[in-house]
């Protein structure tokens, strides 16, 4: 069984829209609901194909401030968490319209109001963008002039998440000459389909663009799950992605009708396991009769081995082998045979050898005991030959070669086999061992030995050779013959060298004589004869010592000669020069390669594909999905990563660019940069692997643990990312794209910083507003510096004013910089020197240190070497962190500071903390019987911990709300925290 899960990228179903609402099918009045009268007007007119049609349309351009709302009738969402509006509407040319006296617009804002009930009347909810939800300022593509015929616009916007029954759409004209044509509201599913042998119902899509929901499935008839759980994931376009488990026709069934039923194989076929195979004709030498079947029983005869699987043919046993050929030498005997003619189809072929030895005067064999040797080995052989020694001399012993295979053990009858039968020869003697020195004289030596190993017959006699070595010659040699063990040479010279050895004779003659041995006769005086003896190891080895020590000296003088005449030679290749500076790593961007190939080869590391384990779906990235899995790599412990896969049908560039990321982030190597495990390039489908950060993206963990963290922690959150941007910008690297979506965050709360390379291949979609189309590309306005908007000139001074943006989110919790203004406003802001001010209990050297990161003059901002140092020292003095920044303070309060909602603008309390992002707390309220505003406007800070409003953060920001409903009810009651 594989252990990677393989992924089915391509959509599987189609998209579905539901129809919530179309005013151009709509013949009778909309009644739709005008504020003021004299504003929106109902008329009757035509469409492009000249159908009547019912449409609104205002022009008071001629008068001042026209605040104009149309509100629609009530829509059910009928289930559906996103809604999509398509527009259809004309808008005049201001030029073409003379006199103006008022503010002539060329756009329209469109909101929409939830509620449970159809309960909006002429004055509730109140004519403004609180309670009203603004989805976009909807400006037309083209305009016309009062001499051309109106040129129809389509808008398509979305919004969610909806939670209530229903919702109202309404527009505000703040001075327009335009007429809305016609409005339809719809939302998006996947339709039910079948995909990978399982059913799967029809789901809606999510709340955001980029949600997947899961969809449970369940297999076909006479179809099994592969893997559990079996899920399909839809997302926000309706269309079904990435099956994560599997059904497959269960073992005797194949698919059928397009992979959407599983039928059972017919007679004479099989199919051995589930899978998406096909049935398969009955192997060799096999048969069944039946359907469904998942094994082909073997004929008589034929058989299959434990190791081979159900697909393989039944195979039958070798016959003998041939031409056995002996050949004997003395008591040794080598064989040699040719193939079987018959291999039983099959070729995993071998041989046993079985030595039986015979008495000759009986004709009584039996099986040769453990003395005898086999060379190369007795059972198991593949080789043709074997050479057998040890026997026993004038012995008669028969050989027999089985053949044998894989299915030999499951046939019932012995392997065939050849047989031939051989008698050794007598054997000379093997050679003697080492002789000893028994005792010794001027004139005599007395030597004694022990007798051979393998005598091979009775031992006749010794016959002992010796002469006096002379220099590297030997001298004449003499001999002489003892019976026993042991001899006496004697008329010998004192004080010489003679050099011995000795072999053993039987009735088959001389055996090998053994190694030579030298010894020496004494002088007269035993003490100096016994004296040299002893001293005469340790000349030899003092000589030895020395002649060693010298070639040493020789060897090491050499080398050290080389490598000082070879060392100016030593080169290296342009490619591999990444230290400008000695000891300064630099990025090397992978665009630069003739052949992005090899910058991946050379920057990251392919892992083999089944190494990897997919597990579930935990996104949607810019060219895939992004999921969850494992990674067990050979000798490594299995570990969680993050797996980026590429979506199917990818084309040469986006593969070039997917992969250009991993060749970035291969070069990095830091504990708060996102480590690159590898890449799998060489299977299907293509995957980005890295480390998994349990948290996910700093902005979204924020928002979903706001006000939990300790100024401390944060810090300490903004240290780990000035610390990781440090380190690329001395590398050389410019991100681009710094900001909290673009951290993640680990179990241990470590930020790192990720994203490489993508912001530049970012490509136009409608429905993400962050990135805004500028000269050369997308860039996210809101983050981005000003010479970076204006002349596309990104440093890394540029990242540190991203990195301020970045600081401004984590100190309010994953709220959106600059609000609900527009990209185009925020650049406008900026211009005029307006700059965030500090969130809520955000101390003031932090918002100092975001003020710094936004200066004008890039020149002037400072380095991330100077803000981890400066971040260090606010950790290190924490009383620094408890002097809190006055909101109330800086030139950007004017423009930036958010209106505070009035009360009496909300129908419920629950309304209320919906409007502050409280509404996790109100079956809070309502089971304390805080209903009313009456009793709110009461509630003290011991009434909020007593009803469950435990965080701190939280009970500053509803405390803060009541302080200001307090104020507009002209109540003076403190509420302390």
């Amino acid at each position: 069984m594989i252990s990677f899960l393989l992924l089915l990228l391509l959509p599987v179903g189609r998209a579905l829209e539901e129809t919530l609402m179309d005013s151009k099918w709509t013949t009778s009045e909309l009644s739709w609901t005008a504020h003021p009268e004299t504003g929106w007007e109902e008329v009757s007119g035509y469409d492009e194909a000249t159908n009547p049609i019912r449409t609104y349309q205002v022009c008071n351009v001629q008068e001042m401030n026209q605040n104009n709302w149309l509100r629609t009738r009530f829509i059910d969402r009928q289930g559906a968490l996103r809604a999509y509006v398509e527009l259809k509407f004309t808008v005049r040319d201001c030029n073409s319209i003379p006199n103006i006296p008022g503010s002539c617009k060329e756009t329209f804002i469109l909101f929409y109001y939830e509620s449970d009930t159809d309960s909006a009347s002429a004055s509730s909810p109140f004519w403004m963008e609180n309670p009203y939800v603004k989805v976009d300022t909807i400006a037309p593509d083209e305009s016309f002039s009062k001499l051309e015929s109106g040129r129809i616009n389509t808008k398509v916007r979305s919004f969610g998440p909806l939670s209530k029954r229903g919702f109202y759409l309404a527009f505000q004209d703040l001075g327009a000459c335009m007429s809305i044509i016609s409005v339809r509201v719809f939302y998006k599913k996947c339709s039910d389909t079948i995909a990978g042998f399982a059913m799967f119902p029809e789901t809606l899509t999510g709340a955001e663009p980029t949600s997947v929901v899961i969809a449970p499935g369940t297999c076909i008839p006479n179809a099994v799950e592969e893997h559990v759980p079996l899920k399909l994931y839809c997302n926000g376009d309706g269309e079904w992605m990435v099956p994560v488990g599997a059904c497959t026709c269960a073992a005797g069934y194949k698919p059928a009708m397009k992979d959407t039923e599983c039928q059972a194989c017919g007679p004479g076929t099989f199919k051995s396991k589930q899978g998406k195979g096909l049935c398969s004709p009955c192997p060799p030498n096999s048969r069944t009769s039946g359907t469904a079947a998942v094994l082909c029983s073997c004929q008589s005869g034929f058989f299959r081995a434990d190791a081979d699987s159900a697909d393989d043919r039944c195979t039958g046993v070798p016959s003998s082998p041939r031409l056995l050929i002996s050949n004997v030498n003395e008591t040794s005997v080598a064989l040699r045979w040719s193939e079987p003619r018959d291999l039983g189809g099959r070729e995993d072929l071998f041989y046993n050898v079985i030595c039986k030895k015979c008495l000759l005067e009986h004709r009584l064999c039996s099986r040769c005991d453990d003395k005898v040797d086999f060379f190369p080995l007795q059972l198991g052989l593949t080789e043709r030959r074997i050479y057998i020694t040890n026997l026993m001399p004038h012995t008669r012993y028969t050989f027999e070669i089985q053949a044998l295979n894989g299915v030999s053990s499951k046939s019932p009858f012995p392997p065939q086999f050849a047989s031939v039968n051989i008698t050794t020869n007598q054997a000379a003697p093997s050679a003697v061992p080492t002789m000893h020195l028994h005792s010794s004289t001027t004139n005599s030596l007395t030597l004694s030995w022990a007798p051979p190993e393998r005598p091979n017959g009775i031992i006749l006699d010794y016959e002992i050779k010796y002469f006096v070595k002379q220099g590297q010659t030997e001298g004449i040699a003499n001999t002489i013959t003892s019976q026993k063990n042991m001899v006496r040479l004697e008329g010998l010279r004192p004080i010489t060298l003679y050099v011995v050895q000795v072999r053993a004779r039987t009735v088959a003659g001389y055996g090998s004589y053994s190694l030579p041995v030298e010894f020496q006769t004494p002088l007269e005086d035993v003490s100096r004869k016994s004296s040299f003896q002893e001293q005469l190891p340790l000349i030899v080895g003092s000589a030895t010592a020395g002649l060693v020590f010298i070639i040493a000296f020789v060897l090491i003088a050499v080398v050290c000669f080389r490598k000082q005449r070879n060392g100016s030679e030593s080169e290296y290749t342009e490619k591999l020069q990444q230290y400008i500076i000695p000891g300064v790593k630099v990025y090397v961007d992978p665009f630069t390669y003739e052949d992005p190939n090899e910058a991946m080869r050379e920057f990251t590391k392919e892992i083999d594909i089944s190494c990897v384990k997919i597990e579930e779906v935990i996104g949607a990235g810019e060219f895939g999905e992004v999921c969850r899995g494992r990674l067990k790599l050979p000798g490594r412990r299995e570990i969680f990563v993050a797996i980026k896969t590429l979506k199917a049908g990818y084309t040469d560039r986006q593969r070039r660019d997917f992969l250009s990321e991993a060749s970035i982030m291969g070069q990095f190597e830091h504990p708060n940069i996102i480590h690159l495990e590898g890449v799998v390039t060489k299977s299907w489908p293509v995957m980005i692997v890295t480390e998994y950060m349990e948290n996910g993206a700093l902005d979204s963990f924020l928002r979903l643990n706001d006000g939990q963290f300790t100024v401390i922690q944060l810090v300490g959150m903004l240290r780990g990312i000035a610390a990781g941007m440090k380190y690329l910008a001395e590398m050389n690297y410019v991100h681009r794209d710094l900001a909290a979506r673009n951290i993640l965050v680990n179990s241990n709360l470590v930020c790192k910083v990720s994203d490489f390379g993508l912001s530049r291949f970012l490509e136009n979609d409608p429905s993400d507003p962050t990135y805004t189309s500028s000269l050369g590309g997308k860039i996210p306005i809101r983050w981005t510096a000003p010479e970076a908007i204006t002349y596309r000139k990104f440093t890394s001074a540029s990242d540190v004013w991203s990195y301020g943006i970045v600081m401004w989110e984590v100190m309010s919790y994953g709220e959106r910089p600059y609000w609900d203004m527009s990209n185009q406003d925020v650049i406008n802001a900026v211009e005029q020197d307006y700059r965030l001010p500090p969130p809520m209990d955000c101390p003031t050297a932090l918002h100092q240190l975001m003020l710094d990161c936004w200066v004008r003059d890039r020149n002037l901002r400072p380095k991330f070497a100077q803000t981890v140092n400066t971040l260090d020292k606010l950790i290190r003095n924490a009383a620094s962190l408890k002097v809190i920044s006055n909101l109330q303070s800086g030139i950007s309060q004017p423009l930036l500071d958010r209106t505070v909602p009035d009360y009496t603008t909300f129908t419920t309390v629950g309304d209320w903390l919906d409007a502050i992002k409280m509404g996790r707390y109100k079956e809070n309220f309502l089971n304390a019987g805080f209903a009313s505003f009456d009793l709110v406007v009461q509630m003290t800070a011991e009434d909020l911990l007593r009803i469950g409003v435990t965080l701190a953060g939280h009970q500053k920001k509803i405390v803060s709300s009541i302080q200001d409903m307090r104020l507009q009810m002209n109540q003076t009651l403190p509420v302390q925290v």
